[in-house]
């Protein structure tokens, strides 16, 4: 490439959805030179997220812009499934115990503010036509709307560009998995009479129907009728909404003027690799799941939270291979592990028969009345009891999460995690790596023992006080990104720290 048509950057992130504008803000943020291009040229009425779960709520926190979200949605205490069974949010241990619900349009907006606030832009109408990685690099060509070519060079890409993802098509990645739901109608309605609750969700086998408020007087229907399943080009009618929402729901609540009307599908699918060379994927382009809990924004956004500080650090020059190596070792179970549930949520919706209905009804009902599997239900679909994998020997805290903690100098866990930084969390003074803040709870902080906690909230190391100093230095002075210390537990790339 002439390096004079060249624009070079150490990362370029491509797609500015929740999970692009997320993980660019993080390394602005870090003091790496980003690059993020979007395909689209305007605003988009494409958004089909509504729901971002407690753990979401959680990062967002991290990153000072929580309450600023909070403000454009209501939020419900509980999640119910099938008219009548209910996961009880509420009882989370999180300053978040509950379901916003807000369209994903709102998330990108505050994560764009931030983003510009930090001092970064999104390089808008870039359409990613080619992606070719060396030893040293990846190059990106992108196709502008007035048809020029750009190019791009960067130590580092990440495709966060959605289900038709450009960058995965062009590491020639496979796509693995199926639909679950065709001919699913999407509506933007006026409604004469709207739900008295802020969600409206039903499935009867024949039908299905979500009814979601913008918060500005117009409402998002989603709508699938089973005998009328044609492909996602043909033109939707607001009387074949109508009609599948009176058969899911019992009413369409009056629905009108509709100013947006569409058809899309549902998929499975996960790639099998999140990381090949130096280009990674994120979101929606590495995984995408039925809307059924509202998990995938959120899925998207954690995946962002987990990579950004790792891909900061091997610019810095600490993080090594292994490091980035962990992205794929913890988030693709995640991914997984949340294609599992969705999909069998999905599925008990769309059971057909009535008899199958009345006992699904029965039985999840039965189950979420046990405490105990309402509280892990609650834990697994907001993502808080989620966990990264540790090493043999480990304090089994390493991976966990970290609630946000109040600590003596008034902040708390979140405030001090801002800005990418680890924070070392307990009562004895030690010598500290540049990335590493000190800190000490207000309540329970031990004396002999230390909790590291990294920049995405999460366990990565805990352990006597005599072992952190050497095993710190070993760890973030190296640059081999996971190397111990003598004495230390060894750490891995499943290890919750990297």
């Amino acid at each position: 490439m002439d390096a004079q048509t060249t624009e070079h950057a150490d990362v370029v992130v491509v797609g500015a959805g929740p999970t692009g504008l997320l993980l660019a803000g993080d390394l602005v943020e870090a003091g790496v030179r980003v690059v993020l291009l979007e395909r689209r040229a305007g605003e988009s009425n494409l958004a089909r997220a509504f729901a971002v779960h407690a753990r979401t709520m959680e990062q967002l926190q991290i990153r000072g812009v929580a309450d600023e979200l909070a403000a454009t949605g209501t939020t419900i205490d509980e999640l119910v499934l099938y008219g009548r069974a209910a996961i009880d949010l509420s009882r989370l241990a999180s300053r978040y115990p509950s379901l916003l619900i807000t369209p994903q349009y709102r998330t990108e907006e505050v994560l764009t503010r931030r983003l510009h606030r930090l001092g970064g832009s999104i390089v808008d109408g870039s359409a990613v036509t080619g992606v070719a990685q060396d030893a040293d690099g990846v190059d990106v060509r992108v196709r502008a709307v007035d048809g020029s070519e750009r190019r791009y060079r960067a130590s580092y890409v990440v495709g966060a560009d959605g289900v038709h993802s450009a960058v995965r098509t062009a590491l020639g990645l496979p796509y693995p998995g199926r639909s679950v739901v065709r001919s699913l109608m999407l509506a933007d309605v006026r409604l004469t009479d709207p739900p008295a609750d802020v969600l409206a969700v039903n499935g009867v086998g024949d039908a299905f129907a979500f009814v979601a408020p913008f918060g500005d007087g117009w409402y998002r229907v989603f709508a699938w009728n089973r005998s009328h399943q044609v492909d996602d080009t043909a033109p939707v009618e607001l009387s074949e909404v109508r009609e599948a929402t009176r058969r899911a729901l019992g009413t369409d609540f009056g629905m009108h003027d509709p100013r947006f009307l569409s058809r899309f599908h549902s998929d499975e699918r996960q790639v099998p690799s999140y990381r090949v060379g130096r280009v990674f994927l994120a979101g929606d382009a590495a995984h995408c799941h039925s809307p059924a809990g509202g998990q995938g924004m959120n899925t998207g956004i954690q995946d962002a939270a987990n990579l950004g500080w790792k891909l900061a650090a091997a610019v810095a020059g600490w993080g090594g291979e292994e490091l980035l190596d962990s992205y794929q070792a913890e988030r693709h179970p995640v991914g997984r592990q949340v294609l599992r549930s969705s999909g069998l949520l999905v599925r008990l919706a769309l059971i057909r028969p009535r008899w199958g209905r009345a006992v699904r009804n029965v039985v999840v009902a039965a189950l979420l009345g046990i405490p105990a599997i309402s509280a892990k239900a609650a834990s697994v679909i907001s993502a808080i009891g989620m966990r990264y994998p540790a090493p043999p020997g480990s304090d089994p805290r390493v991976g966990t999460r970290v609630p946000d903690v109040a600590l003596r100098d008034g902040r708390t866990l979140a405030d001090a995690l801002r800005g990418g930084r680890f924070v070392l969390l307990g009562r004895t003074p030690v010598d500290l790596p540049g990335p590493v803040d000190a800190a000490e709870p207000r309540e329970g902080g031990e004396r002999e023992r230390l909790t590291l906690v990294r920049p995405d909230g999460y366990v990565g190391w805990a352990g006597p006080a005599d072992r952190f100093p050497a095993w710190a230095a070993e760890y973030f002075g190296r640059g081999t990104g996971l190397a111990p210390g003598a004495g230390s537990p060894t750490p891995s790339s499943g290890a919750g720290i990297g």
